[in-house]
Protein backbone atom coordinates (compact mmCIF):
# COMPACT_ATOMS: atom_id res chain seq x y z
CA UNK A 1 0.00 0.00 0.00
CA UNK A 2 1.52 3.64 -0.81
CA UNK A 3 1.62 5.32 2.08
CA UNK A 4 2.43 8.83 0.14
CA UNK A 5 2.77 9.38 -3.22
CA UNK A 6 2.85 12.93 -5.98
CA UNK A 7 -0.78 12.79 -7.62
CA UNK A 8 -0.82 13.46 -11.45
CA UNK A 9 -3.89 15.59 -12.53
CA UNK A 10 -6.57 14.09 -13.72
CA UNK A 11 -6.49 16.07 -16.74
CA UNK A 12 -4.11 18.38 -18.23
CA UNK A 13 -7.15 20.58 -19.98
CA UNK A 14 -8.94 23.14 -18.20
CA UNK A 15 -11.63 24.65 -20.44
CA UNK A 16 -12.60 28.60 -20.00
CA UNK A 17 -16.04 28.11 -21.51
CA UNK A 18 -15.36 27.52 -24.91
CA UNK A 19 -11.38 28.31 -24.78
CA UNK A 20 -9.62 24.90 -23.58
CA UNK A 21 -6.25 26.30 -21.44
CA UNK A 22 -3.53 23.10 -21.71
CA UNK A 23 -1.57 22.68 -18.59
CA UNK A 24 1.97 21.83 -21.08
CA UNK A 25 1.37 25.09 -23.29
CA UNK A 26 0.40 27.21 -20.02
CA UNK A 27 3.68 26.21 -18.49
CA UNK A 28 5.67 27.29 -21.56
CA UNK A 29 4.28 30.72 -21.67
CA UNK A 30 5.22 31.07 -18.05
CA UNK A 31 8.23 30.00 -18.32
CA UNK A 32 8.55 32.59 -21.41
CA UNK A 33 7.87 35.69 -19.53
CA UNK A 34 9.79 34.62 -16.22
CA UNK A 35 13.34 34.17 -18.32
CA UNK A 36 12.54 37.74 -20.04
CA UNK A 37 11.79 39.18 -17.32
CA UNK A 38 14.42 37.96 -15.47
CA UNK A 39 17.02 38.55 -18.23
CA UNK A 40 15.81 41.76 -19.07
CA UNK A 41 17.03 43.09 -15.33
CA UNK A 42 20.08 41.34 -15.82
CA UNK A 43 20.80 42.96 -19.00
CA UNK A 44 19.71 46.52 -17.09
CA UNK A 45 22.79 45.46 -14.83
CA UNK A 46 25.05 44.73 -17.37
CA UNK A 47 24.41 48.20 -18.75
CA UNK A 48 21.39 47.78 -21.72
CA UNK A 49 18.72 49.19 -22.01
CA UNK A 50 15.34 48.58 -20.69
CA UNK A 51 12.88 46.47 -23.46
CA UNK A 52 16.41 44.97 -25.41
CA UNK A 53 15.92 41.57 -24.32
CA UNK A 54 11.92 41.07 -25.42
CA UNK A 55 12.85 42.44 -28.45
CA UNK A 56 14.97 40.36 -29.37
CA UNK A 57 12.86 37.14 -27.58
CA UNK A 58 10.81 37.96 -30.48
CA UNK A 59 12.93 36.68 -32.73
CA UNK A 60 14.77 33.75 -30.45
CA UNK A 61 11.36 32.37 -28.77
CA UNK A 62 9.43 31.38 -32.18
CA UNK A 63 13.00 30.38 -33.45
CA UNK A 64 13.29 28.08 -30.26
CA UNK A 65 9.69 26.60 -30.44
CA UNK A 66 10.65 25.51 -33.72
CA UNK A 67 13.74 23.80 -32.86
CA UNK A 68 12.59 22.19 -29.86
CA UNK A 69 9.57 20.64 -31.83
CA UNK A 70 11.90 19.54 -34.72
CA UNK A 71 14.49 17.71 -32.51
CA UNK A 72 11.73 15.86 -30.79
CA UNK A 73 9.90 14.86 -34.02
CA UNK A 74 13.31 13.95 -36.09
CA UNK A 75 14.57 11.79 -32.89
CA UNK A 76 11.22 10.19 -31.98
CA UNK A 77 9.64 10.11 -35.40
CA UNK A 78 8.11 6.60 -34.81
CA UNK A 79 6.14 8.52 -33.05
CA UNK A 80 4.54 10.23 -35.81
CA UNK A 81 5.57 8.13 -39.27
CA UNK A 82 5.40 4.73 -38.33
CA UNK A 83 2.55 2.64 -39.46
CA UNK A 84 -0.59 3.51 -37.67
CA UNK A 85 0.03 7.11 -36.57
CA UNK A 86 -1.07 10.01 -37.79
CA UNK A 87 1.91 12.41 -39.01
CA UNK A 88 -0.43 15.47 -38.56
CA UNK A 89 0.42 14.98 -34.40
CA UNK A 90 3.66 16.13 -35.48
CA UNK A 91 2.34 19.61 -35.30
CA UNK A 92 -0.08 19.15 -31.97
CA UNK A 93 3.08 20.89 -29.48
CA UNK A 94 0.46 21.32 -27.13
CA UNK A 95 0.32 17.35 -26.46
CA UNK A 96 3.56 17.79 -25.04
CA UNK A 97 7.49 17.04 -27.11
CA UNK A 98 9.90 19.87 -27.18
CA UNK A 99 13.16 18.98 -27.58
CA UNK A 100 15.47 21.39 -25.41
CA UNK A 101 18.61 20.98 -27.20
CA UNK A 102 16.56 21.94 -30.47
CA UNK A 103 15.12 24.72 -28.69
CA UNK A 104 18.63 26.17 -27.48
CA UNK A 105 20.18 25.42 -30.80
CA UNK A 106 17.39 27.24 -33.38
CA UNK A 107 16.96 29.54 -30.57
CA UNK A 108 20.16 31.10 -30.85
CA UNK A 109 19.56 31.56 -34.32
CA UNK A 110 16.92 33.43 -33.80
CA UNK A 111 18.88 35.73 -31.03
CA UNK A 112 21.61 36.01 -33.32
CA UNK A 113 19.10 37.83 -35.87
CA UNK A 114 18.17 39.78 -33.21
CA UNK A 115 21.60 41.01 -31.46
CA UNK A 116 22.57 42.05 -35.34
CA UNK A 117 19.80 44.06 -36.03
CA UNK A 118 20.47 45.81 -32.89
CA UNK A 119 24.28 45.95 -32.82
CA UNK A 120 24.25 43.86 -29.77
CA UNK A 121 27.12 41.15 -29.41
CA UNK A 122 25.50 37.73 -28.26
CA UNK A 123 27.53 36.21 -26.33
CA UNK A 124 26.83 39.17 -23.95
CA UNK A 125 23.03 38.72 -24.55
CA UNK A 126 23.15 34.96 -23.69
CA UNK A 127 25.44 35.70 -20.41
CA UNK A 128 22.31 37.91 -19.30
CA UNK A 129 19.54 35.80 -20.21
CA UNK A 130 21.47 32.57 -19.05
CA UNK A 131 19.88 32.02 -15.55
CA UNK A 132 16.43 32.86 -16.99
CA UNK A 133 16.44 30.16 -19.57
CA UNK A 134 17.45 27.38 -16.47
CA UNK A 135 14.25 29.04 -14.46
CA UNK A 136 12.05 28.74 -17.98
CA UNK A 137 13.38 24.97 -18.01
CA UNK A 138 12.25 24.70 -14.20
CA UNK A 139 8.34 26.39 -15.05
CA UNK A 140 7.98 24.27 -18.15
CA UNK A 141 8.96 20.99 -17.04
CA UNK A 142 5.78 21.03 -14.79
CA UNK A 143 4.07 20.40 -18.20
CA UNK A 144 4.97 16.80 -18.24
CA UNK A 145 3.46 16.39 -15.03
CA UNK A 146 -0.20 17.81 -16.53
CA UNK A 147 0.50 15.48 -19.39
CA UNK A 148 1.67 12.38 -17.26
CA UNK A 149 4.84 12.02 -19.38
CA UNK A 150 8.57 11.47 -18.87
CA UNK A 151 8.42 9.63 -15.77
CA UNK A 152 11.26 7.28 -14.33
CA UNK A 153 11.32 3.70 -13.13
CA UNK A 154 8.98 2.31 -10.91
CA UNK A 155 9.53 3.51 -7.30
CA UNK A 156 7.39 3.01 -4.20
CA UNK A 157 9.56 6.22 -2.70
CA UNK A 158 7.25 9.12 -0.47
CA UNK A 159 7.94 11.39 -3.79
CA UNK A 160 7.16 9.28 -5.76
CA UNK A 161 4.64 10.05 -9.01
CA UNK A 162 1.60 8.39 -9.53
CA UNK A 163 0.94 7.61 -13.29
CA UNK A 164 -2.49 6.25 -14.02
CA UNK A 165 -4.16 4.08 -16.43
CA UNK A 166 -4.06 4.96 -20.17
CA UNK A 167 -3.37 3.37 -23.61
CA UNK A 168 0.30 3.95 -23.74
CA UNK A 169 0.89 3.67 -20.02
CA UNK A 170 0.70 1.52 -16.87
CA UNK A 171 -0.43 2.78 -13.70
CA UNK A 172 1.97 2.63 -11.16
CA UNK A 173 4.19 4.70 -9.04
CA UNK A 174 7.70 6.27 -10.92
CA UNK A 175 10.05 8.75 -9.94
CA UNK A 176 9.29 12.10 -10.61
CA UNK A 177 11.61 12.96 -13.26
CA UNK A 178 10.05 16.02 -14.41
CA UNK A 179 10.76 17.03 -10.77
CA UNK A 180 14.20 16.48 -10.75
CA UNK A 181 15.02 18.25 -13.44
CA UNK A 182 12.83 21.08 -12.20
CA UNK A 183 14.83 21.19 -9.01
CA UNK A 184 18.09 20.62 -10.99
CA UNK A 185 17.66 23.86 -13.19
CA UNK A 186 16.41 25.89 -10.27
CA UNK A 187 20.18 24.84 -8.69
CA UNK A 188 21.53 25.76 -12.23
CA UNK A 189 20.01 29.19 -12.17
CA UNK A 190 21.45 29.86 -8.39
CA UNK A 191 25.24 28.40 -9.79
CA UNK A 192 25.14 30.72 -12.80
CA UNK A 193 24.13 33.93 -10.78
CA UNK A 194 26.54 33.15 -8.23
CA UNK A 195 29.39 32.27 -10.28
CA UNK A 196 28.62 35.46 -12.60
CA UNK A 197 28.90 37.80 -9.45
CA UNK A 198 31.89 35.86 -8.33
CA UNK A 199 34.47 35.68 -11.65
CA UNK A 200 32.46 38.11 -13.59
CA UNK A 201 31.99 35.91 -16.52
CA UNK A 202 31.75 37.47 -19.99
CA UNK A 203 31.96 36.52 -23.48
CA UNK A 204 29.57 33.77 -23.40
CA UNK A 205 31.01 31.79 -20.40
CA UNK A 206 28.09 32.78 -18.24
CA UNK A 207 25.62 30.74 -20.86
CA UNK A 208 28.01 28.16 -21.31
CA UNK A 209 28.32 27.40 -17.59
CA UNK A 210 24.48 26.70 -17.47
CA UNK A 211 24.87 24.52 -20.48
CA UNK A 212 27.59 22.52 -18.90
CA UNK A 213 25.56 22.46 -15.25
CA UNK A 214 22.32 21.35 -16.95
CA UNK A 215 24.17 18.73 -19.39
CA UNK A 216 25.19 17.25 -15.94
CA UNK A 217 22.18 16.80 -14.60
CA UNK A 218 20.24 15.86 -17.60
CA UNK A 219 22.46 12.77 -18.38
CA UNK A 220 21.62 10.70 -14.81
CA UNK A 221 17.81 11.97 -15.20
CA UNK A 222 17.68 10.93 -18.71
CA UNK A 223 19.11 7.57 -17.83
CA UNK A 224 16.08 7.50 -15.38
CA UNK A 225 13.28 7.87 -17.10
CA UNK A 226 11.45 4.59 -19.24
CA UNK A 227 9.75 6.27 -22.15
CA UNK A 228 10.42 4.79 -25.79
CA UNK A 229 13.46 6.26 -26.96
CA UNK A 230 16.31 5.40 -29.61
CA UNK A 231 19.64 3.86 -27.86
CA UNK A 232 23.28 4.21 -29.08
CA UNK A 233 26.10 1.42 -27.54
CA UNK A 234 23.93 1.04 -25.10
CA UNK A 235 22.58 4.46 -23.73
CA UNK A 236 19.86 6.52 -24.80
CA UNK A 237 20.48 8.82 -27.17
CA UNK A 238 19.63 12.53 -24.91
CA UNK A 239 22.63 11.21 -22.93
CA UNK A 240 25.17 10.84 -25.33
CA UNK A 241 23.88 14.61 -26.35
CA UNK A 242 24.43 15.57 -22.82
CA UNK A 243 27.45 14.63 -23.06
CA UNK A 244 29.00 15.63 -26.47
CA UNK A 245 27.54 19.08 -25.42
CA UNK A 246 28.81 19.38 -22.03
CA UNK A 247 32.42 18.61 -23.15
CA UNK A 248 31.64 21.66 -25.74
CA UNK A 249 30.62 23.90 -23.25
CA UNK A 250 33.39 23.11 -20.84
CA UNK A 251 36.46 23.54 -23.94
CA UNK A 252 34.44 26.68 -24.87
CA UNK A 253 34.67 28.45 -21.14
CA UNK A 254 38.39 27.38 -20.87
CA UNK A 255 39.37 28.73 -24.64
CA UNK A 256 37.72 31.85 -24.19
CA UNK A 257 38.79 32.56 -20.67
CA UNK A 258 42.14 32.42 -22.18
CA UNK A 259 41.55 34.22 -25.63
CA UNK A 260 39.28 36.80 -24.24
CA UNK A 261 39.36 37.15 -20.60
CA UNK A 262 37.49 39.69 -18.49
CA UNK A 263 34.10 41.04 -19.60
CA UNK A 264 32.70 43.63 -21.83
CA UNK A 265 32.84 46.85 -21.08
CA UNK A 266 30.08 47.94 -22.90
CA UNK A 267 27.16 45.60 -23.55
CA UNK A 268 25.09 47.80 -25.91
CA UNK A 269 26.31 51.09 -27.91
CA UNK A 270 22.53 52.24 -28.10
CA UNK A 271 22.75 52.53 -24.27
CA UNK A 272 26.07 54.58 -24.47
CA UNK A 273 25.02 57.16 -26.95
CA UNK A 274 23.20 60.21 -25.85
CA UNK A 275 20.14 61.45 -28.51
CA UNK A 276 20.93 64.16 -30.07
CA UNK A 277 18.22 67.37 -29.62
CA UNK A 278 17.57 65.75 -26.21
CA UNK A 279 18.69 69.00 -24.37
CA UNK A 280 15.45 69.84 -22.89
CA UNK A 281 14.47 66.12 -21.59
CA UNK A 282 17.66 65.56 -20.30
CA UNK A 283 18.17 62.52 -17.77
CA UNK A 284 19.31 62.75 -14.25
CA UNK A 285 22.84 61.66 -15.26
CA UNK A 286 23.10 63.98 -18.02
CA UNK A 287 21.51 66.64 -15.37
CA UNK A 288 24.63 66.30 -13.10
CA UNK A 289 27.45 66.60 -15.48
CA UNK A 290 25.91 69.98 -16.92
CA UNK A 291 25.76 70.79 -13.24
CA UNK A 292 29.20 70.19 -12.24
CA UNK A 293 30.56 70.97 -15.71
CA UNK A 294 30.59 74.49 -16.55
CA UNK A 295 31.91 74.25 -20.22
CA UNK A 296 28.91 72.10 -21.08
CA UNK A 297 28.73 68.69 -23.05
CA UNK A 298 31.76 70.16 -25.28
CA UNK A 299 34.28 69.90 -22.71
CA UNK A 300 32.77 66.81 -21.15
CA UNK A 301 33.76 65.23 -23.89
CA UNK A 302 37.42 66.64 -24.06
CA UNK A 303 37.99 65.26 -20.44
CA UNK A 304 36.55 61.68 -21.04
CA UNK A 305 38.87 61.55 -23.68
CA UNK A 306 41.88 63.00 -21.25
CA UNK A 307 40.79 60.43 -18.53
CA UNK A 308 39.89 57.47 -19.48
CA UNK A 309 41.28 55.32 -16.68
CA UNK A 310 38.52 57.24 -14.60
CA UNK A 311 35.80 56.71 -16.57
CA UNK A 312 36.66 53.35 -16.99
CA UNK A 313 36.76 52.81 -13.49
CA UNK A 314 33.50 54.49 -12.68
CA UNK A 315 31.80 52.48 -15.60
CA UNK A 316 32.74 48.85 -13.63
CA UNK A 317 32.37 50.13 -10.34
CA UNK A 318 28.44 51.31 -11.46
CA UNK A 319 28.14 47.73 -13.01
CA UNK A 320 29.12 46.46 -10.07
CA UNK A 321 26.38 48.51 -8.06
CA UNK A 322 23.79 47.37 -10.37
CA UNK A 323 24.62 43.84 -10.10
CA UNK A 324 24.39 43.68 -6.30
CA UNK A 325 20.85 45.23 -6.59
CA UNK A 326 19.77 42.86 -9.14
CA UNK A 327 20.53 40.00 -7.43
CA UNK A 328 19.03 40.95 -4.31
CA UNK A 329 15.52 41.09 -6.13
Amino acid sequence: MDLAYIPSPSTGVIHLGPIPLRGYAFCIIIGVFVAVWYGNKRWIARGGTAGTVADIAVWAVPFGLVGGRLYHVITDYQLYFSEGENWVDAFKIWEGGLGIWGAIALGAVGAWIGCRRRGIPLPAYADAIAPGIALAQAIGRWGNWFNQELYGRPTDLPWALKITESANREAGTYHPTFLYESLWCVGVALLVVWADRRFRLGHGRAFALYVAAYCAGRGWIEYMRVDEAHHVLGLRLNVWTAIVVFLLAVVYIVVSSRVRPGREEIVEPKAEKKPEGSAGSAGPAEKAEKDGESDGDADGGVKADAEPDASSDGAVDLGKDMEHGAGKS
